[in-house]
């Protein structure tokens, strides 16, 4: 029965028709998967799987994130003939040119899930929700909305809960609301080990502990209070630092007193540098965006390719900061 306070009943009634009549489901995701795309791939997928075991589900995706290789692996890939009748389901990837698949376009059809600030449509069908904490969150409404007939395996909900409490940054950033909750508290009502996930994800090795305290002298502040560090290829390769660890590193910035915008410059191998903006209040997708990024208000990326574009966008932010800290002068 269609709950008529429900603004995406229709949108999600269309998803899962499609589910329904394609026998082949091919699902995706945004390359350099954080913990939002990779839970909400592998939870959709066992969630299809257990709902509709005759289907033929597979992931498909050029790259991994190690530290969620608790969730499990995403088993073989489908061949391009697989493509042919298949319907394709893209989650957590704003623009197309981000999807960690090339051949999405070999599909029947494509649909797109999301919850980025809009950048790009496309897709036969898409459902996007800006407001929302995470992909997952929006995951885990699909499967409450359908929960007559849809099956949520504990496996299912950890991946869930996984993406939902690390786009969430542990429901502390904006996009958080009672709706969160909710949907949190069902998927711990099917079976979560919420001190296991927590545990895994805070776990560090020694070596990346040690290089976190190198680089905590080395953060530098814009005359206005941006705080920010760079990681050459060389210094990460000198510690044996991988690049998704490096690229954590923008986490050290962000208890800093009255620095509400936070960078990080990871040097990328092909000379390229990874551009990891955060902030608390100050929406600085706009700013990630002059930079060829993206993302959400206070959580965005871009790519720069030298020194001068870094020195630009670091004076820019330190502009943004100083409108904002006029503007709001009780803020820290």
């Amino acid at each position: 029965m269609k709950d008529t306070n429900d603004a995406n009943y229709d949108i999600k009634f269309q998803i899962l028709s499609k589910i329904r009549e394609y026998g082949t489901v091919i699902i995706s995701r945004h390359k350099r998967p954080d913990g939002d795309a990779t839970g909400s791939t592998l939870g959709l997928a066992e969630i299809i799987r257990e709902t509709y075991p005759e289907k033929r589900v597979f992931l498909d995706n050029t790259d991994y994130s190690e530290y969620l290789s608790f969730l499990g692996d995403e088993g073989p890939k489908p061949e391009d003939a697989d493509y042919k009748n298949a319907l394709v389901i893209v989650l957590d990837s704003g623009s197309f040119d981000r999807i960690s698949n090339p051949r999405v376009s070999l599909a029947a059809e494509i649909i797109k899930i999301d919850h980025h600030i809009f950048d790009a449509s496309y897709g036969n069908i898409s459902w996007v929700e800006e407001e929302r904490s995470s992909v997952c969150e929006m995951i885990a409404e699909f499967y409450y909305t359908f929960r007559d007939e849809l099956t949520l395996t504990k496996k299912a909900a950890e991946c869930l809960y996984t993406g939902m409490v690390t786009d969430s940054g542990r429901f502390r950033f904006r996009g958080t609301d009672g709706n969160t909750m909710r949907l949190a508290g069902m998927l711990l009502d099917a079976g979560v080990d919420y001190e296991r996930i927590f545990s895994l994800l805070r776990a560090e090795e020694l070596e990346t502990l040690k290089f976190d305290a190198y680089l905590t002298q080395k953060i530098k502040l814009t005359e206005h209070g941006v705080a920010f560090l760079r990681v050459s290829r060389r210094l990460r390769k000198s510690r044996g630092i991988s690049l998704e660890d490096a690229s954590n590193t923008v986490s050290l910035m962000e208890n800093i007193k009255g620095s509400l915008i936070w960078i990080a410059f990871i040097e990328n191998d092909d000379d390229s540098v990874r551009v990891r903006l955060r902030s608390r209040f100050v929406e600085v997708q706009a700013l990630a965006a002059e930079f060829g990024g993206g993302g959400h208000a206070c959580a965005s990326g871009a790519t720069v390719r030298s020194r001068a574009d870094e020195e630009l966008l670091l004076s820019k932010a330190d502009a943004l900061l100083a409108s904002y800290k006029a503007a709001h002068p009780d803020m820290i």
